[in-house]
């Protein structure tokens, strides 16, 4: 018997039109659809290819064991996680080795902060793997703004909202051009980060980019303590133009 292929496709941000052609036609012919969400929601993932399964098609839920229950530094954390990555990886290695191919759902581009990437590094050594890149969440967001990202010779950081906040301050102090993911309950770790940093006044929130209750809002002008884990910190860069 054949071994089956596991498909990581992005979707891309959120705007099913975004999808690429290959995501498309994978999404719509697959008879196995697994993808990531959290315990009681639908997921997001599921949500963008809504109305696109075949009738026939089997779904298969990953439900995180964790979101923001137990501190990122706290040892269970990884703990937990790594258990429930090795569980999926496991179900998705027994249906290709039964000669099924199946198609992981993936929010933005599944090698950008997605938890594909942890499926893959388990699933590799053993059965086909193969990625189906996407337009990034950050690339719909600096879109959302209306402006270019970058100028001339400006150097883009991306960071992660998560990290301690003198590394966000160091590493915005550095940039041209700023994007910062995973803002959720980081905001204010990343908005004290951005004002040390002098780029306070220049950045923009971007909720729910490509989807239907997006938002852009310039950070100044946000009260809330916390936002959509999902949105993105934009900082334009300033550099040469002609």
């Amino acid at each position: 018997m054949s071994v089956g292929t596991i498909y990581g496709v992005g979707l891309g941000p959120g705007d099913p039109e975004l999808m690429s052609v290959r995501a498309d036609r994978l999404v719509r012919a697959a008879r196995h659809v697994a993808y990531f969400r959290k315990a009681g929601l639908a997921g997001r993932a599921r949500a963008i290819v809504e109305g696109m399964l075949r009738p026939d098609a089997r779904e298969h839920p990953m439900e995180y064991p964790v979101t923001t229950e137990i501190a990122l530094t706290d040892p269970r954390y990884n703990e937990t996680l790594s258990a429930f990555y090795a569980s999926a990886t496991a179900h998705l290695r027994t249906l290709a080795e039964a000669g099924e191919d199946v198609v992981v759902l993936c929010e933005g581009d599944p090698f950008f902060y997605g938890s594909f990437m942890h499926l893959q590094v388990r699933l590799k050594a053993h059965v086909p793997v193969e990625v189906v890149p996407a337009v990034t969440g950050m690339s719909a967001a600096w879109t959302a703004t209306g402006q270019p990202v970058t100028w001339g010779d400006d150097a883009l950081t991306v960071l992660a909202g998560t990290l301690p906040e003198a590394d966000l301050a160091r590493r915005m102090a550095q940039a041209d051009a700023l994007v910062v993911m995973k803002i959720g309950r980081n905001l204010g770790r990343v908005r004290r980060a951005l004002e040390t940093a002098g780029k306070a006044e220049r950045a923009l929130l971007v909720e729910y980019a490509s989807m239907g209750d997006q938002r852009v809002t310039p950070l100044a002008q946000v009260e809330a303590t916390a936002v959509p884990y999902f949105s993105i910190v934009i900082v334009h860069g300033q550099g040469r133009r002609p």
